[in-house]
C-alpha cells in the first residue's frame, strides 16, 4: 500500500515517514502544497496525509484542487483541531481528520480504517495469481491455504509482482517502485530480495509463480500459464 505524506514541517514529515516505513507502507513525502498536489494528481496512491498549515498552497487548496471525490482518501493532519477546522475539512471532501500532537497508533488505526472504507463495494479485498491470495488490508499471504510469514519488504515486493502480473519487470523497474531507489547493477539488492521472497512462496509448491527473464529481470506468473500464453507486454505502465 502507497501512502503520500504532504507535510512542511521536515521533523514530522521524516517522523512519519520513517513509522509509516516501519509499519509496512511505501511512503513518498512531499514538503509543500505544490509539489503534493503534483504527486498525488500524477502517481497511484492508496491514502493521502495532509498538513493544513503550509505556505504558499496550503492544505485547504490542495484539497480544494483534489476535488470532493479524491482518487484516495485523505486524512488531515493539523495543529488547527478547533470544530470548525475539523468541519471544514470534512466537508471539503477528506475522509478524516486528526489533530496535532497525536499518537501514532492511533494514527495507524485510522489509516486502516480509511484503507477498509476505501476498500468496501469491491468483489474481494486482495490480490490473487492461482492459489495464492494476498490480502492488502491485513497484509495476510496464503498459498494453498497455509499461511505465509513475510517481512515487510516481502509482502510490498510480492504486491508489486502480483499487481503487475504476467509482465517482464526490469530490476531498474522493481528498485525504483519497491526500494524508492535507483538501481545500481554492481549491486545484487533487487536479486537476493527476489530469492528470498522464491524460497517462502514457491519453493514448497508445485507450481512456480516468479520466474526469471534472461536479460530483463523478473516475471510473476502461474508457471502452467507462462508455458500456455502468447507472448505479452514486457513492461509495466
Amino acid at each position: 500500500m502507497k501512502i503520500l505524506v504532504i507535510e512542511n514541517d521536515p521533523k514530522t514529515g521524516d517522523y512519519l515517514r520513517a513509522g509509516l516505513d516501519e509499519s509496512g507502507y511505501v511512503v513518498d513525502l512531499a514538503r509543500n502544497g505544490q509539489d503534493g498536489l503534483h504527486l498525488a494528481t500524477t502517481l497511484h496512491y492508496d491514502l493521502i496525509l495532509l498538513d493544513v498549515s503550509m505556505p504558499g498552497m496550503d492544505g485547504w487548496e490542495v484539497m480544494r484542487q483534489l476535488g470532493p471525490s479524491p482518487a484516495a482518501p485523505v486524512i488531515f493532519l493539523s495543529a488547527r483541531d478547533e470544530l470548525a477546522d475539523r468541519l471544514k475539512g470534512l466537508e471539503l471532501g477528506a475522509e478524516d481528520y486528526l489533530g496535532k500532537p497525536f499518537s501514532f497508533a492511533e494514527l495507524l488505526a485510522r489509516i486502516r480504517i480509511a484503507l477498509r472504507r476505501n476498500h468496501q463495494g469491491r468483489p474481494e479485498d486482495g490480490l490473487r495469481i492461482a492459489d495464492l491470495h494476498l490480502d492488502v488490508l491485513t497484509r495476510r499471504v496464503t498459498r494453498a491455504g497455509q499461511r505465509l510469514s513475510l517481512t515487510n519488504q516481502e509482502f510490498t515486493l510480492l504486491t508489486f509482482f502480483v499487481e503487475h502480473q504476467g509482465l517482464a519487470l526490469s530490476r531498474s523497474l522493481i528498485a525504483s517502485r519497491v526500494w524508492d531507489m535507483n538501481f545500481d547493477s554492481d549491486t545484487n539488492v533487487v536479486d537476493v530480495a527476489v530469492r528470498r521472497l522464491r524460497q517462502k512462496i514457491d519453493a514448497p509448491f508445485a507450481v512456480r509463480l516468479i520466474h526469471t527473464v534472461h536479460g530483463v529481470g523478473y516475471r510473476c506468473e502461474a508457471e502452467a500459464e507462462v508455458k500456455a500464453a502468447p507472448a505479452r507486454a514486457e513492461s509495466a505502465v
